[in-house]
């Protein structure tokens, strides 16, 4: 067997970066039977079929956020759909926009999950911190008020589930089709409001937006973008935040750079985080013809899987590449994605894990991990710290 061949969902899972490594040097483009995609792993490939649309369409009704959302949906929607959609969310997430926002959104959250925690001299910041301000964050930015965090993170991981199932594992199906149905059921009822007392929500957008006055979408046109919304909007910044401050927390030289001045290198250090670990770690497409890319030629209709988390760990663009720096020398990442399909919410999340960061370390500057052993992370698809503990001098302040 040739080494794609060999590849396993667990080996993927427990540490895909050597992986993706071996597929850089000896298979850049690859077919991966363990998930029955092909993977392209180098950055100038990644970039070829993420900006090659007349090549490689994202219309594939066979991914799995597709099977597990419903279509249309954000990610694969093309045309008149995919316009639609990204009309209706994308003004709230424009970098000035969130600008205006994201402090008074964000901090509030934050500080209120901070002091919880800051007087114990210990936590597991991942469920005590960083997902809680994240699902509320977002939530509260769609319009969904009255959701609170226990909800939103069963959501996002039942959600999570569906997405990542490119071995269709029908345990991982059921978590994703209970957390939908309730997910559906609970807003429903927001959509009916909104149908007929519109305001200026991305919910309320999604429905109205474009449509002729008196006019709206339907629930089932707005509902698996927002299950996609839900999922993405939750797992970059909380996850990031987490993979940034472990970053940190494994450097302690870069940490006291950033303590010294983190108005300027707080956002370099999201930067680099969530270069050094993609909390989203690919893109699907299906190629339109047999294409050629990386030496070897990709079936018409083929699933394909462009794999982020592997492009930012290209050797040929990022010197030292599976080394955390804040101060590596700016470069672009594969982060958000490429093309007219890139993250609608990359400007939110990158805001929403500085201010999470920034009110932790001012409030906690000699945190440290608990443990000297290894921060576990997993996954490949979303890659984040299963668990993040840590210590601190505990204060009430």
């Amino acid at each position: 067997m040739t080494f794609p061949e060999t590849i396993t969902v667990e080996a993927l899972d427990r540490d895909p970066f050597p992986i993706y490594a071996r597929l850089r040097d000896e298979f850049p483009v690859a077919y991966v039977p363990a998930v029955n995609v092909w993977f392209v792993t180098r950055w100038d490939d990644v970039q070829t079929v993420t900006k090659s649309p007349d090549l490689f369409t994202t219309e594939a009704g066979a991914s799995p956020p597709d099977k597990a959302f419903g279509q249309p949906n954000i990610l694969s929607a093309e045309g008149h759909d995919h316009k639609a959609l990204r009309g209706g969310l994308e003004p709230h997430f424009r970098p000035k926009k969130v600008a205006d926002y994201i402090e008074a959104l964000v901090a509030p959250i934050a500080k209120d999950y901070l002091s919880r925690i800051q007087s114990k001299g210990s936590a597991e910041l991942m469920s005590e911190y960083f997902e809680p301000v994240s699902t509320l964050a977002l939530a509260r930015s769609l319009g969904l008020e009255d959701i609170d965090a226990d909800t939103l993170r069963r959501w996002f991981h039942g959600l999570s589930a569906g997405a990542t199932n490119f071995e269709n594992d029908p345990v991982k199906t059921a978590a994703n089709d209970a957390v939908a149905s309730e997910i559906e059921a609970h807003v429903a009822p927001v959509l009916a409001r909104l149908r007929d007392k519109p305001d200026t929500s991305p919910l309320s957008q999604m429905l109205h937006f474009g449509m002729p006055e008196g006019e709206s979408r339907s629930d089932e046109f707005v509902l698996p973008t927002l299950k996609v919304t839900l999922l993405g909007g939750m797992q970059e910044p909380g996850h990031g935040a987490g993979t940034t401050l472990v970053g940190l927390l494994q450097n302690p030289d870069q940490m006291t750079d950033v303590l010294a001045d983190p108005d300027a290198l707080i956002p370099r250090a999201v930067t680099e985080g969530i270069r050094w670990v993609a909390p989203i770690g690919t893109q699907f497409r299906i190629p339109v013809e047999d294409t050629e890319l990386g030496g070897v030629t990709i079936p018409k209709g083929a699933p394909v899987t462009v794999v982020l988390a592997s492009a930012n760990r290209d050797e040929t663009r990022f010197e030292n590449a599976d080394r955390f720096d804040i101060h590596r020398k700016a470069a672009g990442t594969a982060t958000f994605g490429f093309g007219h399909h890139f993250c609608v919410g990359r400007w939110f999340a990158a805001a929403q894990i500085e201010i999470a960061l920034r009110v932790l370390l001012t409030a906690l500057p000699d945190i440290r991990l608990a443990s000297t052993d290894p921060v576990p992370f997993s996954g490949w698809e979303f890659r984040a710290p299963r668990e993040l503990n840590v210590s601190f001098t505990p204060n009430d302040t």
